[in-house]
């Protein structure tokens, strides 16, 4: 991900470029040591509040009105530098499943419904592709050498089967990673079948010396569409759900170096300044990654997770940091503007009063640039940085962070990282389930996919186990997945969901009788009338 989000075991190999990058970023260790209530920002203006979260529109449970949240939560898996998952490379297959099947059971913990896993981190698969060698990350091997099983299709089979959601994220330009880890920039280290030995012409060395790595070259149109391919084969092969980029396009800049694309600026920079030319490689790139998604998969969502600043001051947010737009050629406000997005999920790693970049100030400039554009608004969360010095040792930070998140009605949240996650820092994470994950949510309906809302299921029967788990039996099943909702004395509140095909359970039911309804939802999470009620006996 970005700069800002090297965890603490990298800051150590990488502190050169991590200080420059915070020298850059003005995100030094001196923070405001103030927090503001969610109903204003730093400077104590009232914010501009959305309808707030939305939430199930089925309608009744009888005479109980029905209420779910519909927001997407979710986290990234990282597999590069093996930071999440595996946990080193080159282990068994077993011990590789196993491991996953761990931060699957985590996401089910936390309410979570979707996860991201880095499936390319560096022109390499987590599957068999006839465009990159197998990832080192899982075989420890730089030689490309097959694992000999599917680990996509296990990781999506074991996905659905929990009603998570799968989106794949892929890094399209970086060619590898720097040694000895990765292969850098030596030739001799690259896989047989790597692409970039066969085609010097796509590939650029950045920065000198150690650090180096190859890209494939974004102002190269063959080198470009070669990436796109490589990304859609996933798509075409395997049933995922999204399609998903963090905020690597071109590198970040290292100091006293530019990305050394001469060869391609003189050969297709067609009288543009090299910046403008720059974002438009990228801005062609992502046009086209949603047009050939659109075209292949329809209902296959394609999403962004950049840099959490685009400028600085006038049209762009109240901020002094880096610009993603100058530094990195990715104008985000285009790709929104556009349409050419489903979802972006920004990430906003800087505490609620950081004076270079206010949370509370920058989060009003994404829901405003979002707002009419049928672009779903998801905020990246530094989960990765609570224990730091300064206002990141508030156990609180990320929880009011996500109260600003509801009342601009942002539709979700992903969380960096797995790991960390699961680490629990400071009880942070605990705390923010607790006010905002405490029940499951659906997933925000997305109008601008296909739409086939399936008829109201039939409960006919029920039984309980002798854990007191109810499984109720299901006829004129439909959809893609199932919503379980039980009534009380405030209406009938969502408690569970499923895919097409599991069993419908109720967890933790009540002791006596209890009335359910049950919807079924189509792959966009729209949802169709519920059931007629159902009362259990005690």
């Amino acid at each position: 991900m970005s700069l800002l989000r090297r965890p603490p075991l990298w800051v150590a190999l990488l502190l050169s470029a991590a200080l420059f990058a915070v020298g850059v970023l003005g995100l030094g260790l001196v923070r405001a040591a103030f927090h503001q209530p969610p109903d204003v920002t730093a400077a104590g203006q009232p914010l501009e509040v959305a309808e707030g979260p939305a939430f199930s529109e089925a309608g009744s449970c009888g005479t109980q009105k029905v209420r779910a949240a519909r927001e997407l939560r979710g986290m990234w898996l990282t597999t590069v530098y093996n930071i999440d998952w595996p946990s080193r490379p080159g282990l068994p297959q077993a011990t590789v499943k196993a491991e996953y099947l761990k931060w699957l059971d985590l996401a089910v913990q936390q309410n979570h419904n979707a996860i991201f896993v880095h499936v390319r981190p560096s022109g390499d698969a987590f599957w068999k592709s006839a465009y990159a060698p197998w990832s080192n990350w899982l075989t420890g091997r730089l030689d490309g050498a097959d694992p000999g099983w599917d680990p996509m299709q296990f990781m999506i089979d074991e996905a659905h089967a929990r009603n998570l959601e799968f989106h794949a994220w892929f890094n399209p330009y970086r060619g590898t990673q720097p040694a000895p880890s990765g292969a850098g920039t030596d030739l001799t280290k690259l896989a047989p079948n790597h692409p970039l030995r066969a085609h010097p012409d796509w590939r650029i060395a950045y920065p000198s010396g150690s650090k180096g790595r190859f890209y494939f070259d974004p102002g190269n149109p063959a080198a470009r569409t070669f990436v796109e391919d490589a990304m859609l084969e996933a798509v075409q092969k395997y049933d995922i759900d999204g399609v998903h980029f963090d905020d690597f396009f071109y590198p970040y800049p290292e100091e006293g170096e530019d990305f050394p694309d001469d060869a391609s600026y003189a050969r297709h920079g067609a009288g543009k300044s090299r910046a403008d030319w720059r974002r438009d490689n990228v801005n062609t790139l992502v046009r086209e990654m949603k047009e050939r998604i659109t075209a292949l998969k329809p209902w296959v969502k394609f999403g962004i997770s950049p840099f959490g600043i685009w400028r600085n001051g006038g049209e762009g947010s109240d901020t002094k940091g880096l610009e993603s737009y100058s530094a990195i050629y990715a104008d985000t406000r285009t790709w929104v503007r556009e349409g050419w997005l489903d979802y972006i999920v920004p990430q906003l790693y800087w505490t609620i009063g950081f004076g270079k970049a206010d949370y509370a100030k920058v989060l009003p400039w994404w829901t405003k640039t979002v707002k009419g554009t049928g672009v779903q608004l998801y905020i990246g969360m530094a989960d990765y940085r609570v224990g730091e010095k300064g206002d990141w040792s508030d156990p609180g930070q990320l929880d009011r962070q996500m109260a600003l998140n509801d009342q601009l009605g942002v539709q979700g949240q992903v969380h960096y990282s797995a790991k960390m996650v699961r680490d629990d820092k400071l009880g942070s994470v605990t705390r923010y389930r607790g006010k905002h994950y405490a029940s499951p949510a659906l997933l925000p309906r997305m109008a601008r996919l296909p739409a086939s809302p399936p008829a109201a299921p039939r409960l006919t029967a029920a039984t309980r186990s002798a854990s007191g788990a109810v499984t109720l039996t299901v006829a004129d099943a439909a959809g893609a997945s199932w919503a379980l909702y039980r009534t009380d004395d405030e209406g009938a509140a969502l408690i569970a969901t499923g895919r097409a095909g599991t069993p419908v359970v109720d967890p933790k039911p009540p002791a006596g009788t209890a009335t359910y309804c049950l919807s079924g939802l189509d792959r966009s999470a729209n949802e169709g009338p519920l059931s007629s009620p159902f009362t259990t006996a005690g």
